[in-house]
Protein backbone atom coordinates (compact mmCIF):
# COMPACT_ATOMS: atom_id res chain seq x y z
CA UNK A 1 0.00 0.00 0.00
CA UNK A 2 2.92 2.33 0.61
CA UNK A 3 5.32 1.00 -2.03
CA UNK A 4 7.96 -0.51 0.28
CA UNK A 5 9.92 -3.60 -0.77
CA UNK A 6 11.12 -6.37 1.52
CA UNK A 7 14.80 -6.60 2.40
CA UNK A 8 16.51 -9.37 4.37
CA UNK A 9 19.90 -8.79 5.95
CA UNK A 10 22.29 -11.31 7.58
CA UNK A 11 21.71 -12.42 11.16
CA UNK A 12 25.26 -11.33 12.05
CA UNK A 13 27.44 -8.47 10.84
CA UNK A 14 30.91 -7.14 11.51
CA UNK A 15 30.88 -5.62 14.97
CA UNK A 16 32.23 -2.26 13.81
CA UNK A 17 29.05 -1.70 11.80
CA UNK A 18 27.12 -1.26 15.04
CA UNK A 19 29.83 0.32 17.19
CA UNK A 20 30.29 2.96 14.51
CA UNK A 21 26.64 4.05 14.49
CA UNK A 22 25.91 3.83 18.22
CA UNK A 23 29.10 4.17 20.20
CA UNK A 24 27.41 5.72 23.24
CA UNK A 25 24.10 3.84 23.11
CA UNK A 26 23.09 1.19 25.63
CA UNK A 27 22.56 -1.27 22.79
CA UNK A 28 26.21 -1.06 21.73
CA UNK A 29 27.75 -0.69 25.19
CA UNK A 30 25.76 -3.33 27.08
CA UNK A 31 23.38 -5.36 24.95
CA UNK A 32 25.19 -6.81 21.93
CA UNK A 33 25.97 -10.48 21.41
CA UNK A 34 29.54 -10.25 20.11
CA UNK A 35 31.94 -13.11 19.38
CA UNK A 36 35.07 -13.85 17.29
CA UNK A 37 34.91 -16.14 14.26
CA UNK A 38 37.57 -18.75 13.45
CA UNK A 39 39.84 -16.06 12.00
CA UNK A 40 39.48 -13.83 15.03
CA UNK A 41 37.19 -11.29 13.35
CA UNK A 42 34.63 -9.74 15.67
CA UNK A 43 31.02 -10.48 14.69
CA UNK A 44 27.76 -9.38 16.31
CA UNK A 45 24.25 -10.78 16.14
CA UNK A 46 22.03 -8.09 14.62
CA UNK A 47 20.68 -5.89 17.48
CA UNK A 48 18.71 -3.53 15.20
CA UNK A 49 17.83 -3.25 11.53
CA UNK A 50 18.76 0.18 10.21
CA UNK A 51 22.56 -0.15 10.18
CA UNK A 52 22.36 -3.43 8.26
CA UNK A 53 19.98 -1.96 5.68
CA UNK A 54 22.29 1.02 5.14
CA UNK A 55 25.31 -1.28 4.79
CA UNK A 56 23.44 -3.37 2.22
CA UNK A 57 22.31 -0.26 0.33
CA UNK A 58 25.89 1.00 0.00
CA UNK A 59 27.32 -2.43 -0.84
CA UNK A 60 24.92 -2.91 -3.75
CA UNK A 61 25.12 0.64 -5.07
CA UNK A 62 21.42 1.28 -4.48
CA UNK A 63 22.24 4.61 -2.83
CA UNK A 64 22.54 6.07 -6.34
CA UNK A 65 18.78 5.73 -6.74
CA UNK A 66 16.84 8.82 -5.74
CA UNK A 67 14.40 6.89 -3.60
CA UNK A 68 14.80 3.59 -1.74
CA UNK A 69 11.97 2.19 0.37
CA UNK A 70 12.47 -1.04 2.30
CA UNK A 71 10.67 -2.99 4.99
CA UNK A 72 11.76 -5.98 7.03
CA UNK A 73 10.42 -8.41 9.62
CA UNK A 74 13.49 -9.96 11.20
CA UNK A 75 14.76 -11.37 14.50
CA UNK A 76 16.98 -9.08 16.58
CA UNK A 77 19.24 -10.06 19.46
CA UNK A 78 19.98 -8.08 22.61
CA UNK A 79 21.65 -9.22 25.80
CA UNK A 80 19.47 -7.63 28.46
CA UNK A 81 17.58 -8.62 31.57
CA UNK A 82 14.61 -10.67 30.46
CA UNK A 83 11.26 -9.26 31.53
CA UNK A 84 7.79 -8.73 30.17
CA UNK A 85 8.14 -7.19 26.71
CA UNK A 86 11.93 -7.64 26.57
CA UNK A 87 13.54 -10.74 25.14
CA UNK A 88 17.05 -11.64 24.12
CA UNK A 89 15.63 -12.59 20.75
CA UNK A 90 12.70 -10.56 19.50
CA UNK A 91 11.18 -9.80 16.13
CA UNK A 92 11.14 -6.33 14.66
CA UNK A 93 9.01 -4.84 11.91
CA UNK A 94 10.84 -1.89 10.41
CA UNK A 95 10.78 0.41 7.41
CA UNK A 96 13.53 2.58 5.94
CA UNK A 97 12.83 5.38 3.42
CA UNK A 98 16.19 6.52 2.06
CA UNK A 99 16.95 9.26 -0.45
CA UNK A 100 14.36 12.00 0.02
CA UNK A 101 13.96 14.69 2.67
CA UNK A 102 10.40 15.98 2.66
CA UNK A 103 8.02 16.79 5.50
CA UNK A 104 5.19 14.91 3.81
CA UNK A 105 7.43 11.86 3.31
CA UNK A 106 8.11 11.88 7.07
CA UNK A 107 4.38 12.18 7.76
CA UNK A 108 3.78 9.30 5.34
CA UNK A 109 6.24 7.10 7.24
CA UNK A 110 4.50 7.94 10.52
CA UNK A 111 1.12 7.25 8.91
CA UNK A 112 2.36 3.78 7.91
CA UNK A 113 3.26 3.15 11.55
CA UNK A 114 -0.13 4.45 12.67
CA UNK A 115 -1.92 2.40 10.01
CA UNK A 116 -0.13 -0.75 11.23
CA UNK A 117 -1.22 -0.21 14.84
CA UNK A 118 -4.80 0.48 13.83
CA UNK A 119 -4.88 -2.55 11.52
CA UNK A 120 -3.87 -4.98 14.28
CA UNK A 121 -6.40 -3.49 16.69
CA UNK A 122 -4.30 -1.52 19.19
CA UNK A 123 -6.24 1.01 21.24
CA UNK A 124 -5.44 4.25 23.11
CA UNK A 125 -2.57 5.10 20.76
CA UNK A 126 -0.78 8.38 20.19
CA UNK A 127 2.41 9.45 18.44
CA UNK A 128 4.85 11.61 20.40
CA UNK A 129 7.11 13.76 18.22
CA UNK A 130 10.14 15.97 18.72
CA UNK A 131 12.68 17.75 16.54
CA UNK A 132 16.37 17.53 17.41
CA UNK A 133 17.50 20.00 14.75
CA UNK A 134 20.67 20.02 12.71
CA UNK A 135 24.24 19.75 13.97
CA UNK A 136 24.55 23.44 14.89
CA UNK A 137 21.27 23.43 16.83
CA UNK A 138 22.23 20.30 18.75
CA UNK A 139 25.67 21.74 19.53
CA UNK A 140 24.07 24.92 20.89
CA UNK A 141 21.52 22.93 22.86
CA UNK A 142 24.19 20.62 24.25
CA UNK A 143 25.88 23.61 25.89
CA UNK A 144 22.59 24.86 27.37
CA UNK A 145 21.56 21.40 28.55
CA UNK A 146 24.92 20.65 30.16
CA UNK A 147 24.83 23.96 31.99
CA UNK A 148 21.39 23.11 33.35
CA UNK A 149 22.36 19.55 34.28
CA UNK A 150 25.55 20.69 35.99
CA UNK A 151 23.42 22.46 38.59
CA UNK A 152 21.71 19.13 39.37
CA UNK A 153 24.61 16.77 38.76
CA UNK A 154 24.69 15.29 42.26
CA UNK A 155 20.99 14.40 42.02
CA UNK A 156 21.37 12.54 38.71
CA UNK A 157 21.45 8.76 38.58
CA UNK A 158 24.88 7.12 38.14
CA UNK A 159 23.98 6.23 34.55
CA UNK A 160 23.05 9.81 33.71
CA UNK A 161 26.21 11.11 35.37
CA UNK A 162 28.14 8.82 33.03
CA UNK A 163 26.14 10.04 30.03
CA UNK A 164 26.82 13.66 30.96
CA UNK A 165 30.37 13.35 29.66
CA UNK A 166 29.64 11.24 26.57
CA UNK A 167 26.22 12.32 25.28
CA UNK A 168 24.19 14.59 27.55
CA UNK A 169 21.20 14.51 25.20
CA UNK A 170 20.69 10.84 26.05
CA UNK A 171 19.97 11.80 29.67
CA UNK A 172 16.56 12.96 28.45
CA UNK A 173 15.86 9.31 27.59
CA UNK A 174 16.58 8.13 31.14
CA UNK A 175 14.00 5.93 32.85
CA UNK A 176 15.70 6.22 36.25
CA UNK A 177 13.32 7.51 38.91
CA UNK A 178 15.71 10.09 40.35
CA UNK A 179 16.17 11.72 36.93
CA UNK A 180 12.53 12.35 36.06
CA UNK A 181 11.94 15.70 37.80
CA UNK A 182 15.24 17.04 36.48
CA UNK A 183 14.34 15.92 32.94
CA UNK A 184 10.84 17.39 33.12
CA UNK A 185 12.26 20.82 33.99
CA UNK A 186 15.07 20.73 31.42
CA UNK A 187 15.21 23.40 28.69
CA UNK A 188 13.50 22.48 25.43
CA UNK A 189 15.55 21.73 22.34
CA UNK A 190 12.77 23.28 20.24
CA UNK A 191 13.87 26.70 21.49
CA UNK A 192 17.17 26.20 19.68
CA UNK A 193 16.21 24.88 16.24
CA UNK A 194 16.40 27.20 13.24
CA UNK A 195 13.34 28.87 11.71
CA UNK A 196 13.72 26.64 8.67
CA UNK A 197 13.75 23.51 10.82
CA UNK A 198 10.80 24.74 12.87
CA UNK A 199 8.79 25.24 9.68
CA UNK A 200 9.72 21.72 8.56
CA UNK A 201 8.54 20.35 11.91
CA UNK A 202 5.31 22.35 11.72
CA UNK A 203 4.67 20.97 8.22
CA UNK A 204 4.98 17.43 9.57
CA UNK A 205 2.61 18.22 12.46
CA UNK A 206 0.10 19.80 10.09
CA UNK A 207 0.18 16.73 7.85
CA UNK A 208 -0.40 14.43 10.81
CA UNK A 209 -3.39 16.53 11.87
CA UNK A 210 -4.81 16.38 8.34
CA UNK A 211 -4.54 12.58 8.45
CA UNK A 212 -6.32 12.41 11.79
CA UNK A 213 -3.30 10.90 13.54
CA UNK A 214 -3.36 11.64 17.26
CA UNK A 215 -0.04 13.20 18.23
CA UNK A 216 1.61 15.35 20.86
CA UNK A 217 4.90 17.24 21.03
CA UNK A 218 7.33 15.82 23.58
CA UNK A 219 10.36 18.09 23.66
CA UNK A 220 12.20 15.60 25.91
CA UNK A 221 11.91 12.77 23.39
CA UNK A 222 15.18 11.38 22.05
CA UNK A 223 15.88 7.96 20.58
CA UNK A 224 18.13 5.23 21.94
CA UNK A 225 20.61 5.25 19.04
CA UNK A 226 23.09 8.01 18.29
CA UNK A 227 22.42 8.36 14.57
CA UNK A 228 19.02 10.09 14.83
CA UNK A 229 18.75 13.70 13.62
CA UNK A 230 15.95 16.22 13.23
CA UNK A 231 12.53 14.54 13.49
CA UNK A 232 12.09 11.73 16.04
CA UNK A 233 8.86 10.02 17.02
CA UNK A 234 7.57 7.29 19.30
CA UNK A 235 4.29 5.38 19.45
CA UNK A 236 2.75 5.32 22.92
CA UNK A 237 -0.20 3.34 24.23
CA UNK A 238 -1.91 3.87 27.58
CA UNK A 239 -3.92 1.43 29.66
CA UNK A 240 -4.33 0.55 33.34
CA UNK A 241 -2.91 3.94 34.26
CA UNK A 242 0.45 3.38 32.57
CA UNK A 243 2.01 4.41 29.27
CA UNK A 244 4.16 2.13 27.14
CA UNK A 245 6.33 2.74 24.09
CA UNK A 246 5.59 0.27 21.29
CA UNK A 247 7.99 1.50 18.64
CA UNK A 248 9.44 4.58 17.07
CA UNK A 249 11.96 6.09 14.75
CA UNK A 250 12.96 9.29 13.04
CA UNK A 251 15.36 10.84 10.57
CA UNK A 252 18.98 9.72 10.26
CA UNK A 253 20.28 11.99 7.52
CA UNK A 254 23.97 11.50 8.27
CA UNK A 255 24.08 7.72 8.65
CA UNK A 256 24.58 6.72 5.02
CA UNK A 257 27.45 9.18 4.57
CA UNK A 258 29.14 8.24 7.85
CA UNK A 259 28.90 4.57 6.82
CA UNK A 260 30.87 5.23 3.64
CA UNK A 261 28.05 6.06 1.24
CA UNK A 262 26.64 9.19 -0.36
CA UNK A 263 25.35 12.08 1.73
CA UNK A 264 21.65 11.29 1.41
CA UNK A 265 18.72 11.74 3.82
CA UNK A 266 16.71 8.94 5.40
CA UNK A 267 13.80 8.23 7.73
CA UNK A 268 12.46 5.04 9.29
CA UNK A 269 11.06 3.23 12.30
CA UNK A 270 11.15 -0.08 14.15
CA UNK A 271 8.45 -1.96 16.06
CA UNK A 272 8.95 -4.84 18.50
CA UNK A 273 6.31 -7.37 17.52
CA UNK A 274 6.32 -9.33 20.78
CA UNK A 275 5.52 -6.15 22.68
CA UNK A 276 2.66 -5.40 20.29
CA UNK A 277 1.22 -8.88 20.86
CA UNK A 278 1.51 -8.55 24.64
CA UNK A 279 -0.23 -5.18 24.53
CA UNK A 280 -3.06 -6.60 22.44
CA UNK A 281 -3.44 -9.40 24.98
CA UNK A 282 -3.46 -6.92 27.87
CA UNK A 283 -6.10 -4.83 26.09
CA UNK A 284 -8.16 -7.95 25.41
CA UNK A 285 -8.08 -7.21 21.71
CA UNK A 286 -5.79 -9.81 20.14
CA UNK A 287 -7.12 -10.41 16.61
CA UNK A 288 -7.37 -13.82 15.03
CA UNK A 289 -4.27 -13.72 12.87
CA UNK A 290 -4.50 -17.35 11.79
CA UNK A 291 -5.00 -17.74 8.04
CA UNK A 292 -8.40 -19.05 6.92
CA UNK A 293 -8.50 -22.82 6.60
CA UNK A 294 -10.74 -24.92 4.36
CA UNK A 295 -10.84 -28.64 5.07
CA UNK A 296 -12.30 -31.30 2.80
CA UNK A 297 -13.60 -34.43 4.52
CA UNK A 298 -13.83 -37.35 2.06
CA UNK A 299 -16.26 -39.95 3.37
CA UNK A 300 -15.28 -42.86 1.09
CA UNK A 301 -12.68 -44.00 -1.47
CA UNK A 302 -14.51 -42.36 -4.39
CA UNK A 303 -14.50 -39.07 -2.55
CA UNK A 304 -10.77 -39.41 -1.85
CA UNK A 305 -9.87 -38.92 -5.51
CA UNK A 306 -12.45 -36.14 -5.96
CA UNK A 307 -11.06 -34.22 -2.97
CA UNK A 308 -7.45 -34.78 -4.02
CA UNK A 309 -8.05 -33.24 -7.48
CA UNK A 310 -10.32 -30.44 -6.27
CA UNK A 311 -7.91 -29.44 -3.48
CA UNK A 312 -5.17 -28.87 -6.06
CA UNK A 313 -7.49 -26.58 -8.03
CA UNK A 314 -8.54 -24.69 -4.90
CA UNK A 315 -4.91 -24.07 -3.98
CA UNK A 316 -4.27 -22.69 -7.47
CA UNK A 317 -6.98 -20.13 -6.66
CA UNK A 318 -5.08 -19.17 -3.47
CA UNK A 319 -7.66 -20.85 -1.24
CA UNK A 320 -5.80 -22.60 1.62
CA UNK A 321 -7.07 -26.18 1.46
CA UNK A 322 -6.35 -29.33 3.43
CA UNK A 323 -7.80 -32.84 3.39
CA UNK A 324 -8.77 -35.04 6.32
CA UNK A 325 -7.63 -38.48 5.22
CA UNK A 326 -8.62 -40.23 8.45
CA UNK A 327 -12.02 -41.57 7.25
CA UNK A 328 -13.39 -41.12 10.74
CA UNK A 329 -17.11 -40.79 11.33
CA UNK A 330 -18.38 -37.38 10.25
CA UNK A 331 -19.29 -36.31 13.78
CA UNK A 332 -15.73 -37.02 14.96
CA UNK A 333 -14.18 -35.37 11.89
CA UNK A 334 -16.21 -32.21 12.50
CA UNK A 335 -15.26 -32.19 16.16
CA UNK A 336 -11.59 -32.52 15.19
CA UNK A 337 -11.89 -29.67 12.69
CA UNK A 338 -13.46 -27.48 15.36
CA UNK A 339 -10.62 -28.25 17.79
CA UNK A 340 -8.10 -27.45 15.05
CA UNK A 341 -9.70 -24.00 14.48
CA UNK A 342 -10.52 -24.85 10.87
CA UNK A 343 -12.68 -22.10 9.40
CA UNK A 344 -14.65 -24.04 6.78
CA UNK A 345 -15.26 -27.76 6.28
CA UNK A 346 -16.88 -29.61 3.42
CA UNK A 347 -17.88 -33.27 3.85
CA UNK A 348 -17.81 -35.09 0.51
CA UNK A 349 -19.40 -38.46 -0.21
CA UNK A 350 -20.95 -40.28 -3.15
CA UNK A 351 -24.19 -38.30 -2.83
CA UNK A 352 -22.41 -34.92 -3.09
CA UNK A 353 -20.38 -36.06 -6.10
CA UNK A 354 -23.41 -37.42 -8.03
CA UNK A 355 -25.63 -34.43 -7.25
CA UNK A 356 -22.80 -31.92 -7.82
CA UNK A 357 -24.06 -30.10 -4.75
CA UNK A 358 -21.62 -29.48 -1.90
CA UNK A 359 -22.33 -28.19 1.59
CA UNK A 360 -19.74 -26.02 3.36
CA UNK A 361 -19.95 -25.46 7.10
CA UNK A 362 -18.61 -22.27 8.69
CA UNK A 363 -17.29 -23.66 11.97
CA UNK A 364 -16.94 -20.25 13.64
CA UNK A 365 -20.42 -18.94 12.84
CA UNK A 366 -22.15 -22.35 12.93
CA UNK A 367 -23.66 -21.60 9.53
CA UNK A 368 -23.54 -23.41 6.21
CA UNK A 369 -24.09 -22.81 2.50
CA UNK A 370 -24.52 -25.14 -0.47
CA UNK A 371 -23.85 -25.08 -4.19
CA UNK A 372 -21.77 -26.38 -7.05
CA UNK A 373 -17.97 -26.49 -6.95
CA UNK A 374 -17.86 -23.17 -8.80
CA UNK A 375 -20.33 -21.60 -6.36
CA UNK A 376 -18.32 -22.82 -3.38
CA UNK A 377 -15.08 -21.51 -4.90
CA UNK A 378 -16.54 -18.05 -5.47
CA UNK A 379 -18.01 -17.93 -1.98
CA UNK A 380 -14.72 -18.97 -0.37
CA UNK A 381 -12.80 -16.37 -2.38
CA UNK A 382 -15.30 -13.71 -1.30
CA UNK A 383 -15.01 -14.72 2.35
CA UNK A 384 -11.20 -14.68 2.22
CA UNK A 385 -10.93 -11.35 0.40
CA UNK A 386 -13.37 -9.66 2.78
CA UNK A 387 -11.86 -11.26 5.89
CA UNK A 388 -15.23 -12.58 6.96
CA UNK A 389 -13.57 -15.55 8.60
Amino acid sequence: MYGFFEIRTPVFEKTELFTHVGEHSDIVKKEMYTFPDKKGRSLTLRPEGTASVVRSLIEHGAEQRSDNKFYYILPMFRYERQQLGRYRQHHQFGVEAIGIRHALRDAEVISLLWHFYRAVGLQHMEIQVNFLGGASARKEYDIVLKKYLADHFDQLSPLSQERYATNALRILDSKEKEDQEIINNAPSILDHVSKEDRKYFDDVLSALSNLGIKHTINSRLVRGLDYYTDLVFEAITSFSGHSYALGGGGRYDGLVASSGGADIPACGFGVGLERVIQTLLAQGNLPNLSPPRFRLIPMDITADHFCFVWAQHLRSLAIPTEIDWSHKKLKIALKTADADNVTFVCPVGEREILSEQLTVKNMALRQEFSGSKETVEQRLLYEIQNSSL
